[in-house]
């Protein structure tokens, strides 16, 4: 693993990678080991535990999946492992023991939300719609989110981000964090897209289970790609309504000693 292959083979998940090796306008590296990236974690075989507890120091999870989704899917493996803290932050403003906002019907997710589709045709519909999914997350739980970052920022060990595909909630937690940490914009979206990469067998893993896909197998495979202009215009919605990331991180209660620890642990 270098500053040119951040991505980490593991057997039970296909969109992993660290976020070590990006610039910043500073001139400054971000640190490897310190903050990775990933899909669902349920399928991690004991090589895959081994190699992230004992190798790489994981001691912080922070599990960005829905309440139902967790409950569907169950406890993963990384549960079991006593060096490991699990934070399950949901983004979404659930409402009922299974599901998000508007129902309470069990064993099931709302998977417009949990996958956001693309769907449209056209291209400014399209990213009109990712954004405001994203731009929800914020709206929905800053709690979530400020809690997050602070996972991130004060763990011993390496932290590691998740959701279902490890793009859209993980992308956006992500694009903050790097964000704090002074990183170009031009590597933070580059690091959103490169889901993209592993879209195919990331995509057969989430067919693989229930709890996903039906929603997957409604629509085209393409129409999941994380293409470089949601992330921007999101960033772009940041720098007009808040002054950018830090501003609307202060605005929810984020203070400069959360801003020097996480700034820290990526950097230092």
């Amino acid at each position: 693993m270098n500053a040119i292959n951040r991505w980490i083979a593991l057997d039970g998940a296909v969109n992993v990678r660290d976020l070590g090796g990006l610039p910043t306008v500073d001139g400054e590296t971000t640190r490897f080991g310190r903050v990775l990236r990933s899909d669902n974690l349920q399928g991690l075989s004991d090589a895959d535990i081994e190699r992230l507890v004992g190798e790489l120091k994981l001691r912080d999870v922070v599990d960005l999946r829905s309440n139902a989704e967790v409950d569907l899917e169950g406890p993963g493996p990384l549960t079991l492992v006593p060096e490991v803290t699990i934070h399950h932050l949901t983004l979404f403003a659930e409402g009922g023991r299974h599901t998000d906002v508007e129902a309470d019907t069990p064993k099931r997710i709302e998977g417009d939300k949990v996958l956001p589709w693309q769907g449209q045709r056209e291209a400014d519909t399209a990213e009109v719609r990712v954004v405001g999914f994203y731009y929800a997350y914020l709206r929905d739980r800053p709690d979530s989110v400020l809690a997050a970052l602070r996972a991130m920022a004060y763990g011993e060990g390496a932290a590691l981000v998740h959701c279902a595909a490890g793009k859209d909630r993980t992308g956006v937690v992500c694009a903050l964090a790097l964000s704090v940490a002074g990183v170009t914009r031009e590597a933070i979206v580059a690091d959103y897209a490169a889901t993209g990469d592993r879209l195919e067998p990331l995509l057969a893993r989430l067919r693989a289970s229930d709890t996903y896909r039906d929603d997957l197998d409604s629509q085209p495979a393409e129409n999941h790609m994380p293409r470089p202009d949601y992330m921007e215009h999101f960033l772009k919605v940041l720098d007009e309504n808040h002054g950018g990331a830090r501003g609307w991180l202060a605005e929810h209660g984020w203070t400069a000693e959360d801003d020097a620890a996480l700034r820290s642990r990526l950097l230092d």
